[in-house]
């Protein structure tokens, strides 16, 4: 079942999600986190603790959004060569705004350096940093990030990757949805809590299978598939629930909240608007649709502009009236400028790139 219209819910989280983790990067880097902190520091406290967590809607989603893309090739004939082909051009979906937006954060870093003596500016970017950053393998060699959350890029590419090569490769549904489910469990309860797993994809499988046993259970066409998905999908939740008895992790249950409210309200498309709506109504939807692809995109950029207004902050000598108003100003200067860069970049780079397939 493929989508054409816009879907309220996966645009209203994409939008969250993306405010959320520039929030928290913003409660987390820089002179400007720390006045503002010192100035609202329970807003600044919940986002550093708690911002992170956006991470899990991204996670649950992407492994939705991935099984409606990948499910078209499931009465399709495996073939190796066209498992590759699926692979590579998702890397090159990614790799065009990635590549614009680590050029711009090295500048910026580049310039911040003049000014700012601050761990999160991190040394001179080497080559073999760079190029290790491009087939996203920074993680894996252990090698210091260029720019915050672009861990997530390669990320997803490995998910995307692991699961076209079950998706392609099972000639039965119902085992891979068994394979899933025990491979999600194995990863929420035992290689999600071990940080030497972060830079693999087994250390996030189990959020992201979440969403595709979402989105099977929801859109799948063979009944017995959406019924075994449905089941597998609460007996994850139950056992979330006992496990909680030991430990809780939040992150846990956002993700398998997130799921339900996939499998629930997916497939909703967009409030009506009749000519009785308020306007603010009507602003707010508009603005969703409007952010919702350029998402991706601001998600990328936003680390630069953290740079850049630090950099102003102690440059200009701001920072000595350690003032939380003025730190505050150039938090929301942040989410302006990446917003606005996000809408350039997107219909510059982003949309070109779509293009880009073999």
């Amino acid at each position: 079942m493929k989508h054409t219209q816009p879907l309220f819910l996966i645009d209203l989280l994409k939008v969250f999600a993306a405010l959320l983790i520039i929030l928290h990067h913003l409660s987390s880097y820089g002179q400007i986190a720390e006045d503002t902190r010192a100035f609202l520091p329970g807003v600044m406290n919940f986002l550093f603790e708690y911002g992170r967590f956006a991470v899990q809607i991204f996670l649950v989603m992407a492994g939705h959004l991935a099984t409606q893309s990948l499910t078209r090739f499931a009465s399709a004939k495996f073939s190796s060569q066209h498992l590759l082909r699926v692979i590579i051009n998702r890397y090159l979906r990614l790799f065009a705004p990635y590549l614009v937006a680590l050029i711009f954060t090295i500048v910026c870093a580049w310039i911040a350096r003049f000014w700012v003596n601050d761990e999160f500016v991190g040394e001179q970017e080497t080559l073999g940093q760079f190029l290790a950053h491009l087939f996203f393998l920074q993680g894996i060699l252990g090698l210091d990030s260029i720019s915050a959350g672009v861990w997530y890029v390669a990320i997803d590419w490995q998910l995307y990757s692991v699961l076209a090569v079950l998706l392609i490769s099972f000639s039965s549904y119902q085992a891979l949805i068994w394979f899933i489910s025990i491979v999600a469990v194995s990863s929420l309860l035992y290689f999600n809590r071990s940080n030497q797993y972060e830079a693999y994809f087994i250390y996030f499988i189990g959020s992201y299978s979440l969403g595709v046993l979402a989105y099977l259970a929801k859109n799948f066409s063979d009944k017995r598939i959406r019924v075994l998905a449905k089941w597998m999908l609460i007996a994850i939740g139950v056992i979330i629930a006992i496990s909680s008895l030991h430990e809780v992790w939040l992150r846990n249950f956002l993700a398998w909240f997130v799921a339900i409210a996939l499998l629930v309200w997916g497939n909703a498309g967009y409030p009506s608007l009749s000519p009785t709506s308020s306007k603010a109504k009507a602003f707010v939807l508009r603005s969703i649709a409007w952010a919702s692809p350029r998402s991706y995109s601001a998600f990328l950029i936003h680390f630069a502009f953290i740079l850049l207004a630090n950099t102003l902050y102690i440059a200009s000598g701001m920072h000595a009236h350690e003032s939380g108003v003025m730190a505050i100003g150039l938090m929301l200067g942040v989410v302006v400028c990446s917003t606005i860069a996000a809408n350039y970049m997107y219909r510059w780079v982003e949309i070109p790139s779509a293009k880009l397939k073999i």
